[in-house]
């Protein structure tokens, strides 16, 4: 026979999980912030290599929690699925910085500070939404999930304007290929966001 405490143990741990890898993500979005306005220091690499291990093994401890455990809230599929998408956004943040390090001097100069605050305010609401699901609160999840929306509309306005001002402005044309690389994996970025508000929103959705 099951003992309830034990099966109430196990639903904390998997939230808990959840709610670190949420805020993995979202650290790496500030260490991002962090790191853009100091670019030719060093140990910039090493950082985000911290970081994606520990998000790996917060990822695999979800995945091994999952099914291991015979009752829960949340079906295993849905905790895979959110799992993966929350792993996905410090995967792209990683990516996106690899290439901006890798970018001219000139490249590396380039504005983002708009575009990193969307990314600072997206991940605030992926961990409010993480942290709403255990609550069983619907409601807050969908005005949360409309943020994360807006959040991205704002993003896609910021994106048209950068490639309008990419094409039209004179630029060398590798300067005008690092940018659209970086560019596109910025709008990754809050696609992944967008992904797992729309992982929780379903799964709230179902289990409300």
């Amino acid at each position: 026979m099951f003992s309830l405490q034990r099966i109430l143990g196990q639903e904390e741990k998997i939230f808990g999980l959840l709610e670190a890898s949420a805020e993995e993500a979202r650290n790496s979005v500030r260490a991002l912030v962090r790191i853009s306005k100091a670019l030719d220091e060093p140990l910039v690499l090493d950082e985000f290599a911290r970081l994606r291990w520990l998000d790996k093994k917060i990822t695999e401890q979800i995945s091994s929690a999952a099914y291991m455990i015979f009752v829960t809230v949340l079906d295993r599929e849905d905790i895979d699925e959110l799992s993966r998408a929350l792993y996905k956004i410090p995967k792209i943040v990683d990516k996106f910085t690899e290439r901006l390090l890798l970018s001219p001097r000139n490249v590396r100069a380039t504005d983002f500070s708009k575009q990193l605050d969307l990314l600072d305010r997206a991940t605030d609401v992926v961990v409010e939404m993480v942290r709403t699901l255990r609550k069983e609160n619907l409601g807050h999840i969908q005005e949360l999930n409309e943020s994360l929306q807006s959040i991205e509309s704002q993003a896609d306005q910021q994106m048209l304007e950068l490639y309008g001002e990419l094409l039209n402005h004179p630029r060398e044309i590798l300067e005008v290929i690092a940018l659209k690389d970086l560019y596109e994996h910025l709008e990754k970025i809050i696609g992944r966001c967008r992904d797992a508000g729309s992982v929780i929103a379903r799964i709230a959705l179902k289990n409300g």
